[in-house]
């Protein structure tokens, strides 16, 4: 089967989605690029997670042919190819409607660094203005507002964020909404105190040699 690993990890990983409580239903699409074939794993449009088998992941070229799958790919296929397209130490991106996550996208807030934790996105989230699903404005749109980041809130949408692999693009998104929960509960409990850009510099500075080395 063409591209079975990547197949396989989304199946894996969109399943986690609902098991870890960062969407519901069949809300949110994820996608890995195999850059050796120059080929994208993505998830299909509307399938219970819980029923997806790796065949049912479809796979699709950059330009968002579809080269081999029966399924209709997700409707935001372009929110994925572009970065897949634009940045070349993105090797996976993930979507949720993530409940935090959706209510700053719905207050149009960007997420400050209220914890460090923001790290793992960058200095912060921007929100992007709110854009028709499925297009090719949204997926501009994200671009933009991910530029520097790892990470962008789509305005009355979700959370969306890249990784350099699945495992650190799921972590990240999952880091995001533990922050974005934490900022709105803080916003209503008071006033927040956040991060500086000096320590906050630090932080990203400190990360680039966190967790395990490969190898």
């Amino acid at each position: 089967m063409l591209l079975q690993k990547e197949r396989e990890s989304v199946v894996v990983y969109c399943q986690k989605l609902v098991t870890n409580g960062l969407t519901k239903g069949t809300g949110g699409n994820i996608s890995i690029v195999n850059r050796e074939k120059n080929l994208i794993a993505i998830s299909p449009s509307g399938l219970d997670y819980f029923k997806t088998k790796p065949e049912d992941v479809v796979v699709i070229d950059f330009d968002g042919n579809v080269v081999d799958g029966d399924r209709k790919p997700s409707s935001e296929i372009d929110m994925h190819r572009i970065f897949f397209i634009n940045r070349l130490t993105v090797n996976a991106v993930v979507h949720a409607h993530s409940l935090y996550g959706a209510i700053l996208a719905c207050l149009n807030w960007n997420l400050e660094p209220v914890h460090y934790l923001i790290g793992y996105a960058g200095e912060n989230v921007r929100c992007t203005p709110y854009c028709t699903f499925g297009t090719w404005e949204l997926a501009k749109s994200a671009y933009e507002g991910m530029k520097d980041r790892n990470a962008v809130i789509l305005g009355n949408h979700g959370l969306l964020a890249v990784g350099a692999d699945i495992a650190k693009a799921f972590d990240t998104l999952e880091e995001v909404e533990f922050c974005a929960e934490i900022y709105y509960k803080t916003k209503i409990a008071g006033n927040p105190i956040i991060l500086s850009k000096k320590e906050m510099d630090l932080v990203l500075d400190k990360f680039q040699t966190y967790g395990q080395k490969k190898g």
